[in-house]
């Protein structure tokens, strides 16, 4: 049997862990939005290392100074809904990357128990 495919968009937004919206991470108002718009799911990741449009690079090495880590807000589904979405965020004026792209959504079904 052959895994049903849909196509989407895959919203994903690179952000500072330190970046505020409302004295709270602007990555936990973003997932609260996403809940809030319907989206079908939201994953934030950390990251260990990287770096923004300043070229500052943010790590969680110990010896480092910098304790703004990277992260990143991950959300996949339908077109409209992520482009509305998207349009949605503008007032949070996200200074961090946006970016979209095409996907191909597997859905695996398990096979019959019977």
């Amino acid at each position: 049997m052959t895994p049903e495919t849909t196509t989407a968009l895959r919203l994903i937004i690179l952000l500072g862990e330190n970046d505020q919206w409302q004295h709270r991470p602007l990555y936990d108002e973003i997932i609260r939005r996403a809940n809030a718009a319907g989206l079908a799911g939201a994953s934030v990741f950390r990251g260990v290392e990287g770096y923004g449009a300043h070229h500052h690079i943010h790590t969680t090495r110990i010896l480092s100074l910098s304790e703004d880590t990277p992260v990143a807000i991950m959300i996949v589904d339908r077109e409209p809904l992520i482009r509305d979405f998207v349009a949605s965020l503008q007032e949070l004026r996200i200074e961090g990357t946006i970016a979209l792209d095409r996907v191909e959504v597997v859905r695996l079904t398990p096979p019959d128990a019977g």
